[in-house]
């Protein structure tokens, strides 16, 4: 799948001023995974990369020899996630979820969350949480061990989740966006126009709570000031499936899915092309250093993953 308009060196993207627009359908090249249901189609778009490249048109210096096979995650790759501060990665799909300590050499896998489908993350404090079809899973142990948490959620079929503090949002196909201010206790829908097409984490601004960034399948990487409510389309790249933010900075974004990967120096203004390895889906900026970059793909249902320490430049297996 390509972008609906060609990756330069700068993408200029959607004016920040003026009334925020809804996320909705792009372009007609995207119509035949779209037409299926969103759910469906976030499934075949992930599934189809199996088989291409994550950039779309990857550098030859982006390309890394095979390394050892990765944990096994299932048939769809789903999340690619550091934790701010320990540095540990998380990566997730339908199957199953794996963490690890040392940057992807080695893994573990994390039990309580096979069959979780595990696709948006959020990081409350001590607490973190992990969305999917089945709902929220909650872990108040560090990530060893997590349990359901599904209660008063507008929907649990949640397929975009993030937190900051105890202020956490989410977003379903079924009914759009919703948050709770208080972890959990209690939540309300934000809006039922716009998140029935978002996918993976939902950044959240620990300065600006308000400030979210998520990834919109059809629409690419969209930004909300104002707690959800309303959200205007950013650019970068055709279709999204995952966003950071590198060095934790809101202003150093990187988005990536289906139409290829990109990265903004200045909010999502304006973006340049990120070349990914062959077979990379998602990528994901490290929070606590701005060169640090990690990609995943899927092989033989087992996660592959790249790192680059000079911002995307070079690419190499752990």
């Amino acid at each position: 799948m390509k972008p609906d308009r060609p990756m330069g060196r700068r993408l200029a993207g959607a004016p920040a001023a003026g009334r925020p627009r809804a996320a909705g359908p792009r372009a007609p090249r995207r119509a035949a995974w779209l037409g299926v249901g969103v759910a469906a189609a976030v499934g075949l778009a992930v599934a189809a990369l199996a088989a291409r490249d994550g950039g779309g048109r990857p550098s030859p210096r982006a390309a890394a020899p095979a390394g050892p096979s990765g944990p096994v995650v299932g048939a769809d790759l789903h999340s690619l996630v550091v934790e701010a501060g320990s540095g540990r990665l998380f990566v997730g799909g339908h199957q199953a979820v794996a963490t690890s300590a040392d940057g992807g050499r080695t893994w573990s896998p994390v039990g309580s969350l096979d069959g979780a489908d595990a696709m948006g993350w959020g990081f409350g404090g001590s607490t973190i949480w992990v969305s999917g079809h089945p709902g929220l899973n909650r872990s108040d142990d560090g990530g060893r061990t997590f349990r359901r948490a599904n209660q008063g959620l507008p929907n649990t079929d949640v397929h975009a989740f993030g937190a900051s503090g105890s202020r956490l949002y989410g977003a379903s196909p079924a009914v759009g966006v919703f948050a709770s201010d208080d972890a959990g206790a209690t939540w309300e829908v934000r809006t039922d126009r716009e998140g029935r097409s978002f996918f993976g984490r939902i950044l959240v601004d620990p300065a600006e709570p308000a400030h979210l960034v998520a990834a919109d399948v059809r629409a690419g990487p969209v930004e909300s000031r104002d707690g959800g409510r309303t959200w205007r389309h950013l650019g970068g790249v055709g279709a999204a499936a995952w966003v950071s933010w590198a060095g934790g900075d809101p202003a150093r974004l990187v988005a990536s899915g289906p139409s290829g990967a990109a990265r903004s120096a200045d909010g999502g203004r304006n973006w340049e092309r990120l070349d990914v390895p062959a077979g990379a889906r998602l990528v994901e900026a490290a929070p606590a250093a701005d060169d640090l970059l990690y990609a995943a793909g899927l092989e033989d249902g087992r996660a592959a993953l790249w790192v680059s320490r000079d911002r995307g430049r070079t690419w190499a297996r752990p």
